[in-house]
């Protein structure tokens, strides 16, 4: 699976941005898509998840609320809409998916990396 997000830019805080990752090579419906950041000096964390074939969704605490994840299965892509942003949402995201067996990832793709810039 090759994955290509693109959305990324420079917005001031409260603003939005809609990120999209568009996935080929391999339908995504056996992956659990993700997306990660990882800010300057630190960790990538992980943002949000979505079981692209049950349409279940997770997000992590510090973007509950805020950011909204999807899927448009006829586009094979995954959008994460981006609302009422921080500063401190200031990352690289990047898009991940993986094949599981339960909880075990089996195999995984990630994406090159879109930048999210948001000014004070």
């Amino acid at each position: 699976v090759q994955l290509v997000e693109s959305g990324g830019g420079l917005v001031q805080a409260g603003g939005s941005l809609r990120l999209s990752c568009a996935a080929s090579g391999d339908p995504l419906n056996n992956y659990v898509i993700g997306w990660f950041r990882q800010a300057p000096g630190k960790e990538r964390e992980g943002v949000s998840e979505i079981v692209f074939d049950y349409g279940t969704t997770h997000y992590a605490d510090s973007v509950k609320g805020r950011f909204t994840i999807s899927s448009d299965n006829a586009k094979n892509t995954v959008y994460l809409q981006m609302n009422n942003l921080k500063p401190e949402d200031t990352a690289v995201y990047y898009c991940n998916a993986q094949s599981r067996a339960g909880a075990m990832v089996i195999y995984e793709f990630w994406g090159p990396g879109t930048q999210v810039t948001v000014s004070a």
